[in-house]
């Protein structure tokens, strides 16, 4: 194996000091590294374990390593080395550029048959790889999809029993967006869609209060939305947010209609315009109706003290003589 002229490092990873050796290795003897967010959203998304000839082909299709191709060759070689692990010479941070180099390596095998790489230890933990593609891709240079980086999250969280609030320490992000993504992902994995152009549908479904309340009373919802995304019937995400919301927000027949797949989603859609959804003024109303009708509203005015009670009384009384006032003149 080609490795000359290695030089002595080292990288700071949670708290650690991991020693690196920087030089040069036979791209041939390298491996891809399937848990990769990237390569892994990809290319796992089947069950079984990708071959390395596989995740080769995929990735080579993928516009952004054509573009590395073009890079790499204006360059005259990498700007950033691959990192690779010792021992099973796997890529773990840089298996686009590794795919880019075989790409140019078929015209020229003898120009681009070596590439620069930074080796970590054989024995550096999966937790610290981890940290290591975090460093890279969410606190550096960002380029990974929110699909991507939401799987990272995840299977750090799930495998390596990372809480969200450390992640979002570590990487300066909110706790809340962390648990965001997780829950996200969850959900698409729970429902079994690993398709990664699905993923703003998904983010957009669980972002949005209306339909959190919905979910919570109508338990099949989640059935039957995630159903009509995978057959194309809900055909854009911004269907999520501009028409399943007022869906939603409109509640009653037009909701349960909807859950119950009586008709299309353009057709609930519309039925949720027709019983006002997209009128301000009405939600308003309707809000203030079902607040009011709450047996825990009518629990607490009959438990209030004689004062609070008092005042409380007397504002309805003023709301019923108002009602009564615009009903007589919208009548």
């Amino acid at each position: 194996m080609a490795r000359t002229e290695w030089v002595t490092d080292a990288l700071t990873l949670c708290g650690k000091e991991v020693p690196v050796r920087a030089g040069v290795m036979k791209q041939a003897e390298l491996q891809f590294y399937p848990d990769n967010p990237r390569v892994y959203s990809i290319v796992r998304a089947a069950e079984q374990e990708p071959t390395q000839a596989e995740i080769e082909r995929r990735l080579s299709l993928m516009d952004h390593v054509k573009q590395l191709v073009q890079s790499i060759r204006a360059n005259g070689g990498l700007t950033d080395p691959l990192i690779v692990r010792d021992g099973d010479n796997v890529v773990l941070e840089g298996n686009s550029r590794l795919a880019a180099y075989r790409l140019l390596a078929r015209n020229d095998p003898i120009r681009w048959g070596t590439v620069k790489v930074k080796l970590l230890p054989a024995d550096i933990g999966e937790d610290l790889v981890f940290a290591l593609l975090g460093e890279y891709h969410i606190i550096g240079k960002k380029d990974w999809a929110p699909y991507e980086q939401a799987g990272y999250l995840y299977r750090r969280h799930v495998n390596h029993k990372v809480s969200p609030q450390q992640m979002a320490d570590e990487m300066g992000l909110s706790t809340k967006m962390v648990n965001h993504l997780i829950h996200v992902y969850s959900f698409m994995v729970e429902h079994q869609d690993n398709d990664v152009t699905r993923w703003s549908y998904y983010d957009e479904y669980l972002k949005h209060n209306p339909i959190k309340k919905a979910r919570q009373t109508h338990p099949d919802l989640d059935k039957v939305v995630v159903k009509k995304i995978k057959s194309g019937e809900i055909a854009r995400a911004v269907d999520v947010r501009e028409k399943l919301t007022k869906i939603a927000k409109a509640g009653g027949k037009a909701l349960t209609a909807f859950v119950e797949n009586e008709g299309t989603f353009e057709r609930s859609y519309a039925r949720a315009l027709d019983h006002g959804a997209d009128n301000t003024w009405y939600q308003r109303f309707h809000k203030f109706r079902t607040q009011l009708t709450e047996d825990e509203v009518r629990d607490e005015l009959r438990a209030m003290n004689g004062g609070h009670k008092k005042r409380c009384v007397f504002e309805l009384n003023k709301i019923q003589l108002a009602i009564k006032s615009l009903l007589d003149d919208v009548e």
